[in-house]
């Protein structure tokens, strides 16, 4: 079976589970989608199902494919270390935003006596 990597590395196949990450879709939702021919959807699709990343189901005379997310978990594991990275760095920049240009204090609004 080849790596989560090698299936995501194609962009069309990052396409495609980009648009299921949001709901489940037909082959010709998908194609309308992406502006690709049916043939070339359904091979990546094959591609995603036989490597765990997406599931369908018949619905009516159509399948619906929809992501299966814990194919992703080698992804996610490898990304971790560099998610902390990123973390620091943002934590590190914030600091240095509040110290060189302080949040401006709120004005109150001040009510008219009668």
């Amino acid at each position: 079976m080849d790596s989560a990597f090698h299936i995501i590395a194609e962009p069309n196949r990052r396409a495609i589970l980009s648009l299921l990450a949001s709901s489940q879709q037909s082959v010709g939702e998908l194609e309308r989608q992406l502006r690709m021919p049916q043939p070339t959807v359904s091979k990546h699709l094959r591609v995603l199902r036989d490597a765990g990343f997406v599931e369908s189901t018949a619905d009516a005379q159509r399948r619906l494919y929809r992501l299966k997310p814990r194919a992703l978990q080698e992804v996610d594991d490898w990304l971790a270390p560099f998610r902390r990275l990123w973390a620091t760095h943002a934590d590190a920049l914030e600091r240095h935003l509040d110290r060189t240009h302080p949040a401006p204090k709120a004005k109150r609004k001040q009510g008219r006596k009668k």
